[in-house]
């Protein structure tokens, strides 16, 4: 990428978009577009054609949606499907109206079938049913990316798309009604050591196993591909390290210092079985995670420690 491109990160304030932001900031890229929810509503067909008219962004990095844990995908399906279709549909439209020089659509790696062959690899998209506790995000990223592909055959629009793994890190969302399963066992263990609570009890059996990758380490590889990929196929980013949710529970009350049993409600749903990404592909090319899970855990801690109550709701500190 040109370091004097205009360069547009869409959902700049959420956990991706902060290192995004980060990351092109201490490359010495200067010329970023940021806009808000209150400035810009990606839904809003006719909002998103008049601000890239005005912008006129050449790069484009798209890490907004509607994100959620478990609980959030199967209370608000509509919403999860709906509103994801929307910003990519506004975004990718008014990129090729407005000349972008290349587009990074971030979807997630939930768009692969919920007992895919592990390690994942890129072509097992499509090859089986999805895990039911997150489908409606899924096909909402499904749908962007195939759009995606449609305007790179259709209208030559230089669209790419990375499917991270899990991620986490400063800036995560710790609200325990909608946040994903590494914060929200940040934020249990936090409070039951603050309150001086002798047990947690966390959701499933803890068998399961999953991927986690630092969002720094995200970011890093959204700039590699930018700067390195052309292809229309998905590109798998992932660290290559598996952890059963057990192991991850242990591992967050040892950073954290809950010295607590831990007990596990096998009558909650525990997800897909198994979700590791093959990420050879992009390996192949240059590119390898930094950060190890049990540093990346302790800085995301600290940062949560240092954030006031207005940020994160309800923490005892």
């Amino acid at each position: 990428m040109d370091k004097a491109g205009r360069i547009y990160v869409a959902g700049h304030r959420g956990l991706v978009g902060q290192a995004l932001v980060r990351r092109l900031q201490k490359e010495g890229f200067g010329q970023l577009i940021l806009a808000g929810h209150s400035e810009l509503d990606l839904t809003d067909h006719e909002a998103t054609e008049a601000f890239f008219a005005a912008r006129r962004p050449e790069y484009i990095i798209c890490a907004a949606g509607k994100v959620g844990g478990i609980l959030a995908n199967k209370t608000y399906p509509v919403d999860f499907l709906h509103e994801n279709i929307l910003i990519h549909t506004s975004l990718l439209k008014a990129a090729q109206r407005h000349g972008a020089r290349k587009v990074l659509l971030l979807g997630s790696s939930c768009i692969y079938p919920r007992l895919a062959p592990q390690p994942i690899r890129e072509d097992s998209l499509l090859a089986g049913p999805l895990e039911p506790t997150n489908q409606w995000y899924a096909m909402a990223k499904i749908a962007a990316l195939m759009l995606g592909q449609a305007y790179r055959e259709q209208y030559g629009l230089n669209v790419i798309s990375a499917m991270p793994t899990n991620l986490y890190g400063p800036g995560d969302n710790f609200d325990l009604e909608n946040s994903h399963v590494l914060p929200a066992m940040l934020r249990k263990f936090h409070e039951a050591k603050a309150g001086g609570l002798k047990s947690v009890t966390l959701w499933g059996s803890g068998a399961p196993l999953r991927e986690f990758l630092h969002v720094d380490d995200l970011a890093g590889a959204s700039l590699f591909l930018m700067e390195h990929y052309e292809a229309p196929e998905v590109i798998n980013i992932g660290s290559g390290r598996e952890s059963s949710i057990r192991e991850l529970a242990g591992l967050v009350a040892e950073v954290v210092g809950f010295e607590g049993e831990i007990a596990w409600d096998a009558s909650k749903p525990d997800g897909t079985p198994r979700k590791l990404l093959d990420i050879s592909k992009i390996s192949s090319l240059g590119w390898l995670p930094r950060l190890a899970l049990r540093e990346g855990l302790a800085e995301t801690y600290q940062w949560f420690l240092a954030q006031p109550e207005s940020r994160i709701r309800g923490v005892v500190k």
